[in-house]
């Protein structure tokens, strides 16, 4: 007893864990926030009957799972296939212009899914450049030859994949070098070329890395809504915009996305049940540097072939187009009435990044500097957005919106005799919070990643030197952070540029952002005057391309 009196006499009592400040338990009123759209479109689907729904369900909504499970699976197939085998290519081949092509695989990127559409619609449609240009050559009359409808499920599977497979390409390219050099060496050594090396070695050992992309695909794929309106394909995200303002049925909406998120959360198990307990790392760190094999001849020209037309048919023949209607017919509307559509599209990007980069900026670094797996799974939770359609988070967004809305009128006309009106729905306010469901998730893994680069021992340094927690944050780790905050804001800025079933369903009536302005004009088959907007907006998805660019430089 003497001994252990000693001992806490010289030690002192057990320091105390320093409760987290209020700020640090944002984390869980974000992650509580995100997760209320779900909750209101699943209590709205079960408590608010659609009568449209019984209708939709024996007509039309067979339609809709046959044709987003086809169109999942094309995606999956294209994208999958494009994405890994472009990655292969330049990771593990030496070949003239292999450097260039490794960064021009990611343009497609910023080409958003409806405008490659819009596009190739009117490039390959009958009254089309190119049928045109065909008919001239050979003199043939229309009817008198055939060529693929662009219009069809299979076109868009095929613009849908053309912009998406970059997300296959970036994991599976950093899969495969960080593979083990010994396994592909030993491969090569029993006579397997870079083929079969590739089919039986490292494409099963990068298999979380595929899955995972094409797993962002195919979320991104069923949360399309501009492609498939276009082409005339009935999906569950062209059902719920058709319940929503076809119909005004709420509650057939509801259900149709509850009917969407199923397919989704199936989709992400399916794979997880298929991958089991099996593990894909190496097990060393102690192998040589990849060496590339350097091609000549025909095999270079396959090479380049293989990596070159992605970067054409997703990016170069798009943003051609574009630029050339743009150059000779252009919007019609005077500058000064075509100003509006861009300011709002940038005050609404600006907000929404600003706003996500601060939400994620204090989650991470509550979970960083207060660690607790309550914690940590309200940030989990808080990503679950980015899972979600917008049509979907719209959905989710109005219903309680409305309601509270409602609400408070009702309550207001009671005790005062004064009419609130709607004060959040179908407000700039509605259409941000959607905006940050949608994409917290992004800003949050950007931030995360880049906190998670810094050392422990510098924070630690400046307390030591007598700086408070805050202190520490504000003037070490938040300067070494800031790229990362750059990339985040950017990410989510450009995204936001690009949303568009979420801007169609929650924006205000007299509020027109880009997107709405190339809606509104493509349905009316006038790409030609879209073309203008268009090309601001892909001007803009560059700009994540290059954030993109630099991390992968710096990584290597």
């Amino acid at each position: 007893m003497a001994r252990t009196i000693t001992i806490e006499a010289a030690n002192g009592p057990a320091p105390r864990r320093r409760r987290a400040p209020a700020w640090a338990w944002a984390s869980l009123l974000a992650a509580a926030a995100i997760t209320g759209p779900l909750i209101a479109v699943v209590a709205t689907a079960v408590a608010v009957p659609g009568a449209s729904f019984r209708h939709i369900a024996t007509t039309t909504l067979p339609e809709m799972l046959g044709n987003s499970a086809l169109l999942a699976l094309l995606v999956a197939l294209m994208a999958g296939s494009a994405g890994a085998v472009s990655a292969w290519i330049v990771s593990t081949c030496e070949f003239r212009g292999h450097r260039v092509l490794e960064v021009a695989l990611l343009l497609p990127l910023a080409m958003p899914a409806y405008l490659c559409g819009y596009v190739y619609t009117w490039l390959f449609d009958v009254a089309g450049p190119a049928q045109e240009a065909f008919r001239s050559l050979t003199g043939l009359r229309y009817g008198q030859y055939w060529l693929p409808e662009i219009r069809s499920l299979p076109g868009a599977a095929v613009m849908l994949a053309m912009v998406l497979y970059p997300y296959v390409y970036l994991l599976c390219r950093a899969a495969f070098l960080q593979q083990s050099v010994c396994l592909l060496e030993a491969s090569r050594t029993l006579g397997h070329g870079l083929p079969r090396t590739f089919l039986h070695v490292a494409l099963p050992l990068a298999r979380p890395a595929l899955a995972a992309g094409i797993a962002l695909a195919l979320m991104e794929t069923l949360a399309d809504f501009g492609t498939v309106q276009h082409f005339g394909v009935r999906t569950f995200t062209t059902g719920i915009y058709e319940a929503w303002f076809g119909m005004d049925d709420r509650g057939a909406a509801a259900q149709l996305s509850v009917a969407l998120l199923g397919c989704v959360f199936v989709l992400l198990g399916l794979e997880r049940i298929s991958r089991g307990d099996r593990r894909f790392h190496p097990t060393t760190t102690r192998h040589p540097p990849l060496r590339p094999v350097v091609l000549r001849g025909w095999k270079e020209a396959l090479a380049v072939f293989s990596c070159a037309m992605p970067v054409v048919l997703g990016f170069g023949v798009p943003a051609g187009a574009l630029a050339w209607l743009a150059l000779t017919t252009g919007d019609p509307l005077d500058p000064r009435r075509f100003l509006p559509f861009a300011l709002n599209s940038l005050t609404l990007a600006g907000i929404t990044a600003t706003l996500a980069v601060v939400m994620a900026a204090v989650m991470a670094w509550a979970a960083r500097m207060h660690p607790s797996p309550l914690r940590s799974t309200a940030n989990r939770v808080a990503s679950l957005g980015y899972a979600l359609p917008g049509s979907v988070i719209a959905v989710g967004t109005l219903v309680p919106f409305g309601i509270f809305d409602n609400a408070l009128d009702a309550w207001m006309r009671q005790r005062l005799g004064v009419s609130t009106g709607l004060l959040l729905s179908g407000t700039m306010a509605a259409l941000v919070f959607a905006y940050l469901v949608r994409f917290l998730a992004v800003a949050l893994s950007s931030v995360e990643s880049g906190l998670a680069r810094l050392k422990p021992s510098l924070f630690a340094a400046a307390r030591v030197l007598g700086r408070t927690p805050g202190q520490a944050v504000r003037e070490v780790e938040l300067p070494l952070a800031r790229g990362a905050l750059l990339t985040a804001a950017v990410l989510v800025f450009v995204d936001t540029m690009k949303e568009l079933p979420a801007t169609l369903i929650v924006r205000p009536f007299d509020l027109d952002t880009l997107a709405v302005r190339i809606y509104n004009l493509a349905s009316d088959e006038r790409l030609a005057e879209a073309s203008t907007a268009a090309l601001l907006i892909v001007v803009a998805g560059l700009l994540p391309v290059i954030a993109l660019t630099r991390a992968m430089r710096r990584a290597e």
